[in-house]
């Protein structure tokens, strides 16, 4: 009997990638729901609450990045693949803005956007018991993936969490974005904005003064260092 690992959201109003994207997650074991436009996502995510959102910027109606800043207001935003083309930068940062976790640009490998959505999952899945990562009134935990912050909880993506507990676990050592990228993303390569975009929305929520942090030292010329406050 295939395991079904998670329940995937497809969003896409082109009936072919729907399909093929469908049959791809199908096969490996996942339960996929499929929808054309974004008023359809946002009635399908609000009546059964996806794992991870596949979702095309380009929709008609009600448009990807109106359904991120929807999902993000309805609470809990879930894991978020972005499908691109390849004139949608700008689009592609704001999502990234907005919470998206990660993207494929079109056109994209089936394949490689199964990888994608396996790879989201087994950092969202819990795992074994280790230590909380505490810096002063910040504390990561890993197993639980909760974050908090002078005791109350911080609000991350996947992403996000990933990024904050991978570079508290590792104080004090510079990463460049293409070794962020390939740590925390699991990507071999991919857009180092990707890794910018991230960084800033973190000091927005862990830095008493984002323009000025602390914690998320820029290492110019290199990438980024965490040092510990407490």
């Amino acid at each position: 009997m295939t395991c079904v690992c998670a329940h995937v959201l497809v969003v896409d109003d082109d009936e072919t990638v729907r399909d093929v994207v469908g049959r791809y997650l199908g096969a490996a074991g996942h339960d996929v729901a499929l929808v054309a436009d974004g008023l359809a996502a946002l009635q399908a995510a609000r009546a059964t609450p996806p794992d991870v959102v596949v979702l095309d910027l380009m929709l008609p109606g009600v448009g990807g990045l109106e359904v991120c800043r929807a999902l993000r207001a309805d609470g809990e935003l879930p894991p978020i693949v972005m499908l691109t083309a390849l004139g949608e930068e700008d689009d592609r940062l704001l999502g990234l803005e907005l919470g998206a976790d990660d993207y494929v640009t079109k056109p994209f490998s089936p394949r490689e956007l199964v990888l994608r959505v396996a790879s989201i999952l087994r950092r969202t899945a819990s795992l074994p018991a280790s230590p909380a990562l505490t810096d002063g009134t910040l504390r990561v935990d890993p197993a639980a993936r909760v974050a908090t912050l002078d005791d109350r909880p911080l609000a991350l993506t996947t992403r996000e969490f990933d990024l904050l507990a991978f570079l508290l676990a590792n104080p004090g050592q510079a990463f460049t974005r293409e070794e962020l990228l390939a740590r925390v993303w699991g990507w071999e390569f991919g857009d180092r904005s990707t890794v910018t975009v991230h960084v800033r929305r973190l000091r927005e929520k862990v830095e008493a003064d984002p323009t000025a942090p602390l914690r998320i030292a820029t290492i110019w010329g290199t990438g980024y260092r965490y040092d510990l406050q407490g």
